[in-house]
């Protein structure tokens, strides 16, 4: 059915192997109308090109100012003429606690990554939902190590499980306004983000030998299933964690 007329907000916009990118280029290349963001003018001088590719209108949204980010959904919503979808890619972890143990992990550090990585997409709807008066989807990221013990994963395990159970209370909340909310867990795929993971190529050897399809899964198809959850096509659907990443998450 695809997102011929559709309107979406996609934060997260890093370079061209960032998952908000992939996202970005489909809903184009399916009809949408698309805003991304980026972190500040320093990234902004790096994705503006591919952002002018793609014909997405570029903002900057730091999630942890609050008074900016209800400023990007407030600027998106006013250039688009109201939200149909919204696409929350966005996380972060200090690289020396993410490189540490769990329970070595300050209480700042920890904070710090919740906020960013988890609660913000909780606040990124708040501001969303009030221009989605037709009803739409809300979808974030999450990974395998939300409900695995997943070596060098470090304290993202924990804020991805608290990021899951965000989506399903959400969705309870959400639902009454006809909006759908989703999390989509990839597998490991070599983004800028999973650079900060120790140990990251032996990770993906490991997925690749264990997948039933016998591959790590791909920016397209990541890209596919998103927009997927963001048309009509998934209007029957809400509350779920939605693998792509070519069968390993059911190999033990």
């Amino acid at each position: 059915m695809g997102l011929s007329g559709r309107k979406g907000l996609v934060l997260g916009l890093a370079d061209d192997r960032s998952i908000a990118y992939g996202i970005s280029r489909e809903a184009r290349a399916q009809g949408a109308d698309v805003v991304a963001t980026c972190l500040n003018d320093k990234a902004r001088a790096a994705v503006a090109p591919l952002a002018s590719d793609l014909g997405v209108h570029l903002l900057n949204c730091n999630v942890e100012n609050m008074a900016e980010l209800q400023a990007t959904v407030e600027q998106a919503a006013a250039h688009l003429g109201g939200l149909d979808f919204v696409v929350h890619s966005i996380a972060w972890a200090p690289l020396a606690e993410l490189h540490g143990a769990v329970i070595d992990t300050s209480s700042a550090g920890f904070a710090r990554a919740m906020e960013i990585s988890c609660h913000s997409f909780a606040t990124l709807s708040k501001w969303c939902a009030p221009h989605m008066s037709h009803g739409g989807s809300m979808i974030t990221m999450s990974y395998l190590g939300s409900q695995e013990a997943v070596p060098h994963y470090g304290m993202m395990g924990p804020i991805k499980a608290a990021l899951e159970s965000l989506v399903r209370y959400m969705a309870v909340e959400l639902g009454p306004r006809n909006i759908r909310v989703h999390a989509v867990s990839p597998g490991p795929i070599a983004t800028r983000a999973a650079s900060g993971i120790e140990a990251f190529d032996g990770l993906m050897a490991h997925e690749r030998a264990k997948s039933p399809l016998g591959r790590l899964v791909t920016l397209e198809e990541i890209a596919r299933l998103s927009a997927f959850l963001c048309s009509e096509a998934a209007s029957g659907m809400t509350g779920q964690t939605i693998y792509v990443d070519a069968g390993s998450h059911i190999v033990a």
